[in-house]
């Protein structure tokens, strides 16, 4: 396994495992209607590829025997709820492809992006996960993440709350 700073190269690449990661994760627990709505209007390969290019953001890309396995995206700048002027970095979107769930690749990435908030001397890393997402909210635990507040997600027409969640790394 391996992981790269993704580059405009990868754009496509990213939008679509950003769309296929998306739907595996939360389809099954969200109406077929309110799926399609997100990804035809909040989730859209332009609007994905455009974000790839915009330079404040980062993308890591995990390779397993050379094939993509998952991506992390991060962006500086601390939520309004984060109550310091420290610098943060947030983790926007954290995924596994399904065939590489359990298998390290998310503790990889995971460290990976730590690592690069560390090194960038950022003091605090922060991320959104879905209320209902068990698993997740116990491996960003497994980290030493925190839940600091909460905040609403609209998924379609499905208005959810996510779990605000934070780390201190430096």
């Amino acid at each position: 396994m391996y992981i790269q700073t993704a580059t405009a190269d990868d754009a496509s690449l990213i939008a679509i495992i950003s769309r296929e990661t998306f739907y595996d994760s939360f389809a099954n627990q969200n109406t077929v209607a309110d799926m399609q709505l997100f990804l035809d209007t909040q989730f859209t390969e332009e609007q994905l590829m455009a974000e790839v290019l915009d330079p404040l953001n980062i993308y890591f890309i995990a390779f397993v025997d050379n094939h993509p396995a998952g991506y992390c995206k991060m962006r500086p700048g601390a939520h309004i709820q984060i109550k310091t002027t420290d610098p943060s970095i947030e983790i926007c979107r954290f995924y596994a492809r399904k065939n590489n769930i359990g298998k390290g690749v998310g503790k990889a990435l995971m460290q990976h992006a730590l690592t690069y908030a560390s090194n960038q001397d950022y003091k605090k890393v922060w991320l959104g996960v879905w209320e209902k997402n068990a698993r997740a909210i116990a491996f960003y635990q497994a980290f030493g993440f925190s839940k600091f507040g909460e905040h609403d997600f609209l998924l379609g027409t499905d208005l959810q709350r996510d779990w605000l969640m934070e780390k201190v790394v430096h």
